[in-house]
């Protein structure tokens, strides 16, 4: 926690980005009953959102599971895996929450730091804050406030379902975090890059489910 508390001051929450031609999604499974971490990261086209790199990365797990506390459990793995690809994405979004943090500094922003890449968490669950009531419509968004500051979205990223929560998690300021999430989104909740991820990481593959 005193770690996170010093490297928060180091995030840039503005748009610190040229030309974004590649996007990636990161997401983690885990094997041998969670002893071994299973890193994913699929690199997509942004202007088809299609494959056009992957790579996978195991490691033992050597921190254990504390809310708050994620990118020390699964940063190390992930990290492997952005380095085994041909080359670096132009954007990374991770399965996770960005400055929606109790200190501002969830895996988004760890991973950015540790990387050097623009970062965006995009969350499946609230971890901190409160937000008005989101209208059923694709697109629709909300701030998401904590302690009287805003730090992210509510974002519907398809009506009838639940919201995501997104947050900058460097390099990408608050407005841009919510324009590109939507438009890495198809017919499916998540975006696609985390979609991708996630098959690789949880199955093995990167056949689309949704």
């Amino acid at each position: 926690m005193a770690l996170q508390e010093r490297l928060r001051h180091q995030v840039l929450l503005t748009d610190d980005f040229g030309a974004l031609r590649t996007v990636a999604g990161v997401d983690v499974g885990f094997e041998e009953d969670g002893a071994v971490a299973r890193a994913a990261v699929v690199v997509l086209d942004l202007a088809t959102l299609e494959p056009v790199a992957h790579a996978l990365a195991r490691r033992p797990v050597t921190f254990p599971y504390v809310p708050g506390l994620l990118s020390f459990r699964e940063a190390p793995a992930i990290l492997d895996a952005l380095a085994r690809l041909p080359a670096p994405p132009d954007l990374l979004i991770c399965d996770g929450q960005g400055i929606a943090h109790p200190r501002r500094f969830g895996i988004a922003c760890h991973l950015g730091l540790l990387s050097g890449l623009p970062t965006i968490g995009c969350a499946k669950s609230l971890l901190v804050g409160s937000h008005a009531a989101l209208p059923d419509v694709r697109g629709a968004r909300v701030p998401l406030v904590h302690q009287r500051e805003q730090v992210g979205w509510v974002l519907r990223t398809r009506s009838g379902v639940r919201p995501v929560y997104i947050s900058p998690g460097h390099r990408v300021s608050l407005d841009t975090s919510a324009e590109l999430t939507l438009r890495l989104v198809t017919r499916y909740r998540l975006p696609e890059p985390i979609r991708y991820a996630h098959n690789l990481a949880s199955h093995g593959t990167l056949r689309r489910r949704v």
